[in-house]
């Protein structure tokens, strides 16, 4: 009999993605019914379908809109995955839930930031993943957290947008475009870390883990090769953080070591390059 995973934040570009790998092993769901923030919501859920392991997907990402909403991106990203590793537990299930490369925020390291890092977050939305995080590790063993950074990935009906999609909306659109390229990261194919994810599954691997694509860039570095792949002629101009001014903090060096993960020999994360080309050519 096939193992049936719930699947929360469904809608969205990863829910979506997990909803396509897992197939009919898949049970949806996602806003209103879906919502992690109600713990009867959530105790109903797992009551009715009786799952056999969870995907928790869903997230308030809003950084900057998370300043002014404090108490409901806590909601989301500290309490509700609070609520699916209390029923994990009571089950006896696995839980994967995603977590980020926020929780990096005011690091002073500048070279590949491990699980055994001390996190620095800054910033609701930073503050609010990492409890997540650590509300899931005191009351479940078996999780698997993942840490990733800037998704990309086929647009799920939930879905506002994602950095390469605003980029060819702004290149068809404008000629001139201000970007940030003082924050180094690696953007991730959502297919990437779906596959990731299913297969610490699948093989019982709990714990943390850093998944992210291979390799290391700034959001005008990212640009500049999204322009150059779209064939779009952008004058561009790098701009500092500072300048951008944004109203939530963003980490300035947030590239993940994934040698934890690769070391179990489950599917490469890609070079994000090659990334970026696999998903423009689809």
């Amino acid at each position: 009999m096939d193992k049936k995973y719930l699947i929360f934040g469904a809608k969205g570009q990863l829910g979506t993605e997990f909803c396509r790998i897992l197939g009919n092993r898949a049970v949806a769901v996602d806003l209103p019914d879906g919502d992690i923030t109600s713990r009867y919501a959530v105790e109903d859920l797992f009551a009715a379908l009786k799952p056999d392991a969870v995907l928790n997907a869903a997230a308030f990402t809003a950084v900057d809109a998370a300043e002014q909403q404090p108490a409901v991106c806590r909601k989301v990203n500290a309490t509700g995955p609070l609520y699916l590793a209390q029923e994990c537990e009571k089950y006896d299930i696995p839980l994967v839930h995603i977590s980020s490369d926020y929780v990096f925020c005011g690091t002073q390291k500048r070279t590949p930031l491990t699980e055994m890092d001390e996190p620095a977050p800054l910033g609701v939305y930073a503050e609010t993943k990492l409890e997540g995080e650590r509300n899931i590790q005191k009351t479940h063993e078996k999780h698997i957290i993942l840490r990733t950074c800037g998704l990309y990935g086929k647009l799920g009906s939930n879905t506002l947008g994602n950095f390469v999609e605003t980029m060819r909306k702004l290149g068809a659109s404008r000629r001139n475009l201000r970007v940030v390229n003082d924050q180094h990261c690696t953007p991730t194919w959502v297919p990437n870390l779906a596959q990731a994810a299913v297969w610490l599954l699948e093989n019982e691997q709990w714990g943390l883990f850093h998944t992210v694509d291979q390799g290391a860039t700034t959001w005008y570095e990212f640009a500049q090769e999204i322009f150059r792949l779209c064939n779009l002629e952008i004058e561009m101009a790098p701009i500092s953080t500072a300048e951008w001014n944004a109203p939530a903090p963003r980490p300035l060096y947030s590239v993940l070591d994934t040698s934890k993960y690769h070391a179990l020999g489950g599917p490469a994360m890609l070079d994000w390059r090659e990334s970026l080309k696999k998903y423009l050519s689809e």
